[in-house]
C-alpha cells in the first residue's frame, strides 16, 4: 500500500467528492473536507470537517495544515453553456482560493479536476478551467491536472448515446485526437485516477488526460 497522505479536499459532499473521499479512507490516508454550515453530516465517518466557504480562502486557509495534499473538486453542477457566469463566480473563483490557501499552507501537491481542452463547445467552461491550471501553476507547488470531458455515473449517463459516434470519429484521421480527447471517462475510473493522483505526488505540472484516466485502474 503506498504511503499514507493527509488530504485537505474541497467540494468533498459532491458527484466525485462524495465517492473519492470514503475511497481514500479505506486505504488509509487521513482525509479532513471543506464543508458549508449544516453540511458536516454529508460526510463519512473517520473524515475530518472544515467549516468554511469555498469561494473565500480566508474561511479556511488557516485549517488547511497540516495536510499534504489539496484535492479542488468544487465544481457547478450539470455544466451547461447557460452556467457561463457560474463558471468564473464559482469553478475559477473556488480554484483561485485553494490555490492561495494551497500556498499559504504550504502543501506539497495539489490535485485538481481541470476539463479537457481545446474543445469545440462550451467555451466558457473551458476558459474557467484552464484560467484554474494558470492560478494553480503560478503558486510553484507540484500538482496534477486531470482533464476528462465528461464523467459517466448515476444522474450523469445521457451522454453514453453518442459513445458510437465518438468510436467512429476515432477511426477516422481528421477527427481522431478530438474524439479520443472528449470520450467521456467512467465515475470509477475517474476515481481511480484521483486516488492514484494523490498517492503518486507529481514533482512538477502533470496533466492526465481522458485516454489515461480511462486507464486508471484501483490496485488492492
Amino acid at each position: 500500500m503506498p504511503e499514507p497522505r493527509h488530504v485537505f479536499v474541497t467540494g468533498g459532499t459532491g458527484y466525485m467528492g462524495s465517492r473519492v473521499i470514503p475511497e481514500l479512507l479505506r486505504r488509509g490516508h487521513r482525509v479532513s473536507a471543506l464543508v458549508r454550515e449544516g453540511s458536516s453530516s454529508k460526510l463519512p465517518d473517520g473524515c475530518g470537517r472544515v467549516v468554511g466557504n469555498a469561494l473565500d480562502e480566508r474561511t479556511f486557509t488557516d485549517l488547511v495544515a497540516p495536510a499534504d495534499t489539496l484535492l479542488h473538486l468544487v465544481g457547478v453542477a450539470h455544466p451547461s453553456p447557460a452556467k457561463a457566469a457560474e463558471f468564473r463566480s464559482v469553478d475559477l473563483a473556488s480554484a483561485r482560493a485553494s490555490a492561495k490557501a494551497a500556498a499559504a499552507a504550504r502543501v506539497s501537491h495539489f490535485v485538481y479536476v481541470s476539463v479537457a481542452q481545446p474543445a469545440p463547445v462550451m467555451k466558457a467552461y473551458v476558459e474557467a478551467r484552464a484560467e484554474g491550471e494558470v492560478a494553480i501553476r503560478a503558486t510553484g507547488i507540484p500538482a496534477t491536472f486531470l482533464r476528462p470531458w465528461y464523467v459517466l455515473g448515476p444522474g450523469h449517463r445521457w451522454p453514453s448515446l453518442f459513445l458510437p459516434v465518438y468510436r467512429l470519429l476515432q477511426l477516422l484521421p481528421p477527427t481522431r485526437d478530438t474524439a479520443t480527447r472528449l470520450y467521456p471517462v467512467t465515475l470509477q475510473q475517474m476515481i481511480a485516477a484521483l486516488v492514484g493522483a494523490v498517492e503518486n505526488p507529481a514533482s512538477g505540472v502533470r496533466v492526465v488526460e481522458a485516454a489515461q484516466i480511462r486507464g486508471a485502474r484501483l490496485e488492492a
